[in-house]
């Protein structure tokens, strides 16, 4: 198999220009030949994220690999939860799936890879805390550290009261933790009489 070095030029164009992420599908909707494309593939020009997802190889070492597929393709969501305590190092938790909120006004997305779950907040839980953290080239939307431990007492009873607990006393250790933050985003998610006790008790 052989592409000319244009065509291949022009593929690369193409991937930069979106970020340098792109499943095949969308390669061919952007006019990528899919023999260009796997030629890309079999001479690693292209990185393989996942089954038809690619990334373009001269691009900085991904990292977080399965954060940045994801907010690629759902660039309105945000990681939260379990995925976004690992992200801020406030956890022991090893997340096996990508904990992303979205709006409730959205439909859930389809995506085949990675494992992936999804949760649906309030419009003003949705938008409270929402960071944005370049991470191989691509803005992720990462809950801040304080509204995730909010979210993670939100979600006590499915994902454990003891991993809320340990986040918030791994949060209580950083030098920049906000508490007057963590109580407003508590107000907003209308849990700040459950969590009140946790963090006067860490004081």
């Amino acid at each position: 198999m052989y592409t000319s070095k244009e065509k291949l030029e022009q593929a690369k164009e193409i991937f930069r220009k979106q970020g340098g992420i792109l499943r095949t599908s969308e390669a061919i909707r952007h006019g990528i030949h899919p023999r260009t494309l796997y030629f890309m593939r079999d001479h690693n020009y292209l990185d393989v994220l996942a089954r038809g997802t690619y990334r373009l190889a001269e691009l900085e070492p991904v990292d977080y690999r399965d954060i940045v597929t994801v907010a690629s393709k759902v660039k309105t969501g945000v990681i939260c939860l379990i995925s976004a305590l690992s992200y801020h190092e406030i956890t022991t938790q090893i997340p096996h799936e990508i904990y992303m909120a979205i709006s409730r006004k959205m439909s859930y997305p389809r995506l085949e890879y990675p494992p992936i779950r999804f949760f649906k907040f309030s419009e003003k839980s949705f938008k409270a805390g929402v960071e944005i953290h370049k991470i191989s080239g691509i803005d992720v939307r990462i809950y801040s550290p304080e509204k995730t431990v909010v979210d993670c007492f939100r979600y006590r009873n499915m994902l454990g009261l003891d991993v809320a607990l340990e986040a918030l006393k791994s949060w209580r250790k950083k030098k920049n933790a906000k508490i007057d933050k963590l109580m407003e985003y508590a107000r907003i998610c209308r849990i700040y009489n459950v969590i009140k006790p946790y963090v006067e008790a860490t004081l």
